[in-house]
């Protein structure tokens, strides 16, 4: 027999945006299970960057990834939401009584009166350059994520890219590696003005290497990574030391399972109504990186703001019958809702 787990809201990703949906369903008086491939609570934030600086959270000039997953978890703790962590979510049926049934491929068995889906970027993998010998090196210096940026002190470090985590990595890591060279191919970014402009001031001081309109063509070593060659745009060609090479040119989004649901699409998204963030399937939400809609921005402040909306909507699912009264937190605390 299957056990299973009943609650009001199942929420589909546990990253900071799913976890900040608990806090706002909690105000609410609405219990929450969270399902989650990965094997922890965090989303990206803990399996890709957890030492990453965040600096658009609104109250801290900058915190590090990781610790705002763990202030995430001690906030949403009052409400004691639930976890299936480390399966992924294979069907999802809807019952005649209004209710929703979801199974993992753990044999885990959820129902729910309400679905929000806040995967992220769903099942995502990086963008990898086309080296001939780029395998041959993942893993002995070919890195597509920074998860210990402990292993690259006073060591030659390469990035290549042209987009914010390039960016972010490259200031990150500027007085930390013995040299940081990155590499973009063209003379312009795609990153925030505010970080183009300390990557340049960090050229201009011969605090890291800048190298423009150039690519990386090939790797090089025995055992583990050596070097990397590029070349120019002008067609001149180089090798330069590198103990580590990060290409980092995005992730390409795998919805998975979720694409079968039903649900209306858009270049791998769900598309969403902005009043609260539903989806044309009644009684499922999509909230974070993972919706669609014009003017959208996939910034995980925008995401809190789509929970606590979808969470006033949600409410009217669970408690049909209740008036739904807000509250501000500042006067009645959390426990007091």
């Amino acid at each position: 027999m299957e056990a299973k787990i009943t609650t009001d809201i199942c929420i589909i990703g546990a990253g900071p945006v799913g976890l900040f949906a608990v806090f706002e369903a909690g105000l609410l008086k609405m219990r929450c299970h969270l399902i989650d491939v990965l094997p922890q609570a965090g989303g990206q934030l803990s399996e890709i960057y957890p030492q990453k600086p965040i600096y658009d959270i609104p109250g801290f000039p900058t915190i590090n990834a990781q610790e705002l997953v763990e202030n995430l978890k001690e906030q949403i703790a009052p409400f004691q939401p639930t976890f299936t962590l480390g399966e992924k979510v294979e069907e999802v049926i809807k019952l005649e009584t209004g209710e929703f049934l979801i199974r993992t491929n753990g044999q885990s068995v959820v129902e729910a009166r309400v679905i929000v889906i806040a995967g992220g970027l769903g099942c995502f993998e990086p963008r990898k350059p086309e080296l001939k010998n780029l395998e041959r090196f993942e893993g002995r210096g070919v890195h597509y994520f920074v998860k210990n940026t402990a292993v690259y002190r006073d060591k030659h470090v390469v990035i290549a890219g042209g987009g914010d985590s390039a960016l972010d990595w490259t200031v990150f890591l500027a007085d930390k590696a013995e040299r940081v060279t990155l590499v973009h191919r063209s003379e312009s970014f795609r990153g925030a003005p505010d970080t183009v402009d300390k990557v340049f001031a960090l050229a201009n001081e011969g605090k890291i290497d800048l190298l423009l309109q150039s690519n990386v063509t090939g790797l090089l070593g025995e055992d583990y990574l050596e070097g990397v060659f590029l070349e120019r745009n002008d067609g001149s060609k180089t090798a330069i030391k590198a103990d580590y090479f990060i290409p980092l040119f995005g992730l390409t989004p795998k919805l998975g399972p979720i694409a079968d649901w039903g649900l209306q699409l858009h270049n791998a998204a769900i598309e969403v109504n902005t009043f609260d963030y539903s989806t044309n399937v009644p009684g499922i939400f999509a909230i974070g990186d993972i919706n669609s809609y014009p003017g959208k921005l996939k910034l995980i402040l925008c995401g809190f703001h789509e929970a606590a909306l979808m969470a006033q909507s949600a409410f009217h699912i669970v408690y049909p019958d209740k008036k739904r009264t807000f509250k501000y937190t500042t006067v009645y605390g959390v426990t007091g809702f």
